[in-house]
């Protein structure tokens, strides 16, 4: 193994400040991405989808749970399948508590092509309690672009992709907002990357936004997940 090469603190020190400098520019440029999407031009949602979730039947408006904005994760489950796929299992796995997103008038959930039974059953094997919703009596995966027949160059499971979609609900309307994959699902986990994603954003007061979006200070509204 062809390992860096041993130097002084000194030496150390210069060298982890001139990375530094490459860090904070890359954050900036994150940020200036992140103002550009909460910009975004939005589809209203005008289909009507009907799927099987924990509690019986639910249209995509069930999904928000009352709230504005929702990010739900294509899971890649093919109905023909006996378990999850694994990558998308290991994005699950880091997905944290669902109170930090909810405090910021944000749910999260996920969908697949797979008959809720064999769901809940993976469901429990993981020992995973978000929302998690299928699809297969409907085109939704289709239409979103990661079903069987849609234009995806990369399938797995039952003609299976994977992505992230973003929506925003405005009184009954529903807009997608967002939507991205592969190498743009894999640095997702935490809250601040969730919500960089949507429209809203963080809502915090630094935040390049349009106009009278909903803004707090920094940090006053963070709270351990019991407390909220």
């Amino acid at each position: 193994m062809n390992l860096p090469p041993v130097v002084s603190s000194t030496d150390w020190q210069a060298a982890r400040d001139a990375l530094l400098a490459k860090e904070k520019e890359a954050t900036r440029a994150r940020d200036a991405l992140a103002a550009e999407r909460r910009r975004l031009p939005r589809v209203r949602i005008d289909k009507d989808y009907t799927f099987d979730g924990p509690d019986g039947k639910a249209g995509l408006p069930d999904l928000f749970e009352g709230r504005s904005q929702l990010l739900l994760y294509h899971f890649m489950f093919g109905p023909s399948q006996d378990a999850g796929c694994d990558g998308c299992s290991m994005f699950v796995d880091q997905v944290g508590h669902l109170a930090h997103l909810h405090a910021r008038d944000t749910s999260f959930a996920l969908m697949s092509r797979a008959p809720l039974a064999k769901i809940e059953a993976y469901e429990k094997r993981m020992g995973w309690t978000i929302p998690w919703f299928s699809s297969f009596e409907s085109d939704f995966n289709v239409d979103f672009g990661v079903g069987p027949e849609a234009p995806q160059p990369d399938v797995y499971q039952d003609g299976e992709s994977f992505g992230l979609s973003v929506f925003l609900r405005d009184g009954d309307d529903v807009f997608r907002t967002y939507f991205t994959t592969h190498r743009g699902v894999e640095a997702l986990g935490s809250v601040w990357t969730f919500l960089d994603l949507t429209p809203l954003g963080r809502q915090e007061e630094w935040e390049d936004s349009p106009a009278g979006y909903p803004q707090t200070k920094p940090y006053e509204w963070w709270r351990r997940h019991d407390e909220y």
